[in-house]
């Protein structure tokens, strides 16, 4: 069965796909501006993701011009993937450059929506890994930010935006193949590769809880698929199960909402993924409507099949697998790059991002401990 409007793009594999602190997609080059119409930036490398954020830029036409990080060390490795890049001296040498449109950066958790702050007002747009903050003070900071200075605060929820079967699926969504929808669940698992994750990781303060971190992917996930514009929580737990040498990691969460269109949502993430799995994480997605279900299998479909982007649908009109690897591509980066420009918001709506995170946090908030 056909279905959906992606044209295939014959995309490249994933890289790191077993290691999601690293894990960053490439894609076929499919640009929407010229060299030197979008130029960004990277600043503050502490997460892998920023890999994976300036591929999808690059890919899209964008030029990177400056990185910048106080650890040379990261800049260094950076710059063996992204040659192009000049090494700044400043955050400030990047924010004083007028060629600059965006910065993008994937800073420790606890402190992208200050930096974010401190970019936008700089009048640059601003691109940061998810989650973009930790607490409700921060989230209210930057929308007063934003409606300031008019300026971008876009979020790198890549779990849907760089990921082919997500994209489909959101495709499949809007054209009422399923009808109504009336109820997502997503599973999240991670691998947890303790050893090669930074001290920061395991902090409570500057991570934010699993609910506000992976939860963070899942909630936008349920905004997109729905429509819902707004949520309430009606249950969260998380624990810490498997690791007490890091008591301050949760690495267990669940959580429950109901959203403005009736719509309900369960979310389930954990670091549990073990060694044997060719992926990072087997990621699930059960979209329900009154007309038929979607499911996706992410990253990979076990036991049968290493690769990932497998949609599978049934509704009034069939059922299908329909393994989308390479068929879709990633539509957001070049749709972002001229919302930028144009100051449009086709790719997604500042309240989109921004209530994805709220949810996050209010979920993480109302969290109950199921361990001691």
């Amino acid at each position: 069965m056909a279905a959906g409007s992606a044209a295939p793009q014959n995309l490249f594999a994933a890289d790191n796909k077993a290691d999601g602190m690293n894990y960053a997609p490439v894609g076929k080059p499919n640009a929407v501006v010229k060299p030197g119409e979008f130029v960004f930036a990277a600043a503050h490398l502490d997460h892998g993701h920023i890999n994976g954020m300036s591929n999808g830029l690059t890919e899209a036409g964008a030029t990177l011009k400056w990185v910048f990080d106080p650890d040379e060390k990261k800049t260094k490795a950076f710059r063996e993937k992204y040659p192009q890049a000049r090494v700044a001296r400043s955050l400030d040498e990047i924010l004083s450059d007028p060629e600059v449109h965006l910065v993008a950066s994937a800073a420790v958790t606890s402190e992208r929506g200050p930096l974010g702050c401190r970019i936008m007002e700089a009048g640059k747009d601003y691109f940061s890994d998810k989650a973009p903050f930790t607490t409700l003070e921060q989230l209210a900071q930057s929308k007063a930010v934003v409606a300031r200075t008019g300026r971008k605060h876009m979020v790198y929820f890549g779990e849907r935006l760089h990921n082919e079967s997500a994209m489909y699926a959101t495709d499949l969504v809007q054209q009422g193949v399923i009808g109504r929808v009336v109820q997502v669940t997503s599973l999240a698992p991670h691998r947890l590769s303790a050893a090669t994750r930074p001290a920061w990781f395991f902090q409570r303060a500057k991570y934010g809880g699993i609910l506000c971190d992976i939860g963070s992917h899942q909630f936008e996930q349920f905004l997109a698929y729905t429509g819902a514009t707004d949520a309430t929580v009606t249950q969260a737990l998380i624990g810490n199960f498997a690791n007490p040498n890091y008591p301050e990691l949760e690495d267990y969460g669940e959580a429950s909402l109901v959203g403005n269109t009736g719509a309900s949502n369960y979310v389930r993430v954990d670091w549990y993924t073990p060694d044997s799995l060719a992926t990072w994480g087997d990621g699930r997605t059960f979209i329900l409507g009154t007309k038929g279900f979607i499911e996706l299998r992410k990253y990979i479909d076990i036991a049968r099949d290493t690769t990932g982007n497998h949609v599978y649908l049934a509704n009034e009109k069939g059922v299908a697998h329909i393994p989308v690897e390479g068929k879709v591509g990633y539509r957001f980066f070049g749709e972002f790059i001229l919302d930028c420009l144009n100051r449009t918001e086709k790719a997604m709506t500042q309240a989109h991002a921004f209530k994805s995170a709220e949810l996050a946090l209010l979920a993480q908030n109302a969290a109950k401990r199921l361990t001691a």
